[in-house]
């Protein structure tokens, strides 16, 4: 009996119809997928088929139309002329980091005194937006704590809260950034009627022998200094190397024009969608506003998503080219890199990469590191120094 259904009718005394319920994508399937295999391509998307059915005495034929990778040969990945900028930790720096640490530890008091707000104050307000004279769920919040001067809020919010007291009401009017996320505001004039419910202030430790009894691995004063002057130092260097791949990345892509396969660019978008989902759930939104969200950043999106799938894309090529591979050593000595980091056991690491999916990734990442590193060998590499991080990020 046939896996599929038949049906046997007269059409007259002598002669009789048999018809196979046969789906079309079942012969497709077995034909193109042997052709792809036998021919050695790789595809990216789905394949868009078209077919005309099967017809009495005339053979099947069907077409297939799907992405693949394109076909490059790497250019421009040796002689880069690059500029390498060194930083070193500014006396600025380290005294802005140690702000921070003290601020980990500062307590929170009510303003008692009859003042107004100031910058660094902590306020609660309610606030109310309307645009164009319509007012806005989404600009609206009642008891949000904001701290002046973080910059959390549109634009010019902030600053027009300096001054208020408690119990007091006003009018801000702001206008939204025009590439704003929500596109129904961007660009658009908002009026806020804020009141200031509360006001509190922050009050700093002082960075003496009594502090440091907050930490366990430090024994004096000194103990701290160079621990965070360590941490800055390796913040800069990893600044430094981030700076430098990225002018790589920059001069392979001007090198090599090419399209990148839009099926590819969509994975990478939908990665970014959840990242950016749990980034905002972790900061407190709720999940539905996270997605809604987040979905709308889409076309934002788009042109990273093009930048990161043609890197990839070129660093995969280079490393065929140059003959850089991952081997049994490599990843042996990243999972022993990443126990190391992790002050973690290295068989239970190990065991976490026991998939093939997760040791691809980690050969993805030894790859491109090594085609960096080749392309920095290759280069003709002028290094600059330069003092000061907030100085190098202005820049």
């Amino acid at each position: 009996m046939s896996e599929f259904p038949v049906k046997v009718e007269d059409i007259s005394q002598v002669k009789k119809k048999m018809s196979f319920e046969i789906p079309w994508v079942v012969i497709v399937n077995k034909y193109y997928w042997q052709e792809l295999d036998e021919r050695g391509i790789v595809t990216l998307s789905r394949p868009e088929i078209e077919q005309d059915g099967l017809k009495e005495n005339t053979n099947f034929s069907f077409s297939a139309s799907f992405e693949t990778e394109p076909d490059i040969e790497p250019q421009g990945h040796k002689g880069m002329e690059l500029e390498k900028v060194n930083i070193t930790v500014s006396d600025a720096d380290m005294e802005k980091r140690l702000q921070e640490i003290r601020k980990m530890f500062a307590t929170m008091q009510d303003v008692t005194e009859d003042r107004a707000a100031v910058i660094g104050d902590f306020v609660t307000i309610d606030f109310k937006g309307t645009m164009d004279g319509e007012a806005l769920p989404e600009l609206q919040s009642d008891n949000y704590l904001l701290e002046l001067g973080s910059n959390r809020f549109i634009p010019g919010f902030e600053e027009q809260l300096v001054g208020m007291k408690n119990g007091e009401t006003k009018e801000v009017n702001v206008t939204f950034p025009a590439d704003y996320h929500e596109k129904k505001m961007a660009g658009k004039d908002v009026v806020f009627k804020v009141t200031l419910n509360g006001l509190k202030e922050q009050k700093l430790p002082e960075i003496d022998e009594n502090f440091i009894k907050n930490f366990d691995k430090y024994n004096t004063l000194e103990d701290l200094m160079n621990d965070v002057r360590k941490s800055m130092e390796e913040q800069c260097k990893r600044q430094s190397d981030s700076q430098l791949d990225e002018k790589i990345i920059d001069a392979l892509l001007n090198a090599n024009v090419f399209d990148a396969p839009p099926s590819l660019v969509e994975r990478q978008i939908f990665y970014m969608i959840s990242d950016t989902q749990k980034r905002m759930k972790s900061a407190g939104m709720d999940e539905k506003n996270a997605m809604e969200l987040s979905f709308r950043m889409h076309d934002q999106f788009k042109k990273e998503a093009e930048k990161t799938v043609k890197t990839f894309l070129l660093i995969k090529k280079i490393a065929e080219k140059e003959a850089l591979a991952a081997t049994d050593d490599d990843i042996d000595n990243k999972i022993k890199e990443l126990a190391e980091i992790h002050h973690a056991d290295y068989e239970v690491v190990k065991s976490a990469y026991d998939n093939e999916d997760r040791i691809n990734t980690l050969k993805s990442d030894i790859i491109q590191k090594k085609v960096f590193d080749f392309i920095k060998r290759e280069a003709n590499i002028k290094e600059v120094e330069k003092v000061g991080m907030e100085q190098e990020a202005a820049e």
